[in-house]
């Protein structure tokens, strides 16, 4: 998976460079998602695969199935990645992409998994402390996962602060075997 973060970085800070630059950020993130969930589904992958096909023939594939919802600019950008067959890459470009601008947009997505419901005012009071403590503008999702025993994972791009009670056995078990 880091190899193919690593791949896809240079594509997702050249669209969002494009992005930033013509004020379209929102546009290249729908763009990107569209694209990358026409990537993923299996019977265009393994046309994509297809070693009969040309990188053209690839790229103007993936742009028919995205209809008319991509700019010349994003069109352009699907070609690109074709010839360097960067296509499969398209979801860890989206991904990429959206980090930057998250990062832009001073705004970041965290995700709390919690052993039990956590109830609207420890919700707004988490909020309140991971603003501060990221500097930016914090969107939460709560989920509840038993298996986490007691406690909580929080993840916040990639930063993870694992305060389970599964998690703490498992690093004391770590320690005494270690």
């Amino acid at each position: 998976m880091a190899e193919l973060t690593t791949l896809a970085r240079p594509y997702a800070k050249a669209a969002f460079e494009c992005a930033r630059v013509n004020k379209d950020l929102q546009a290249w993130s729908e763009a990107l998602t569209l694209a990358a969930n026409v990537t993923a589904n299996e019977k265009v992958a393994t046309l994509l695969s297809s070693p009969g096909l040309t990188s053209q023939q690839k790229a103007t594939a993936v742009v028919e199935l995205c209809g008319d919802k991509l700019t010349d600019k994003q069109q352009n950008f699907v070609t690109v990645l074709a010839e360097n067959s960067r296509l499969p890459l398209l979801p860890q470009v989206r991904e990429l992409f959206e980090l930057y601008k998250a990062n832009q947009e001073k705004s970041v997505d965290v995700d709390i998994q919690s052993a039990f419901d956590i109830d609207s005012t420890i919700e707004a009071s988490l909020a309140k402390a991971l603003t501060i403590k990221l500097d930016r503008e914090v969107s939460l999702k709560t989920s509840v996962d038993k298996s986490l025993l007691g406690g909580a994972v929080i993840r916040a791009g990639d930063t993870v602060i694992d305060g389970s009670v599964r998690g703490k056995l498992a690093k004391l078990a770590e320690a005494m075997n270690g």
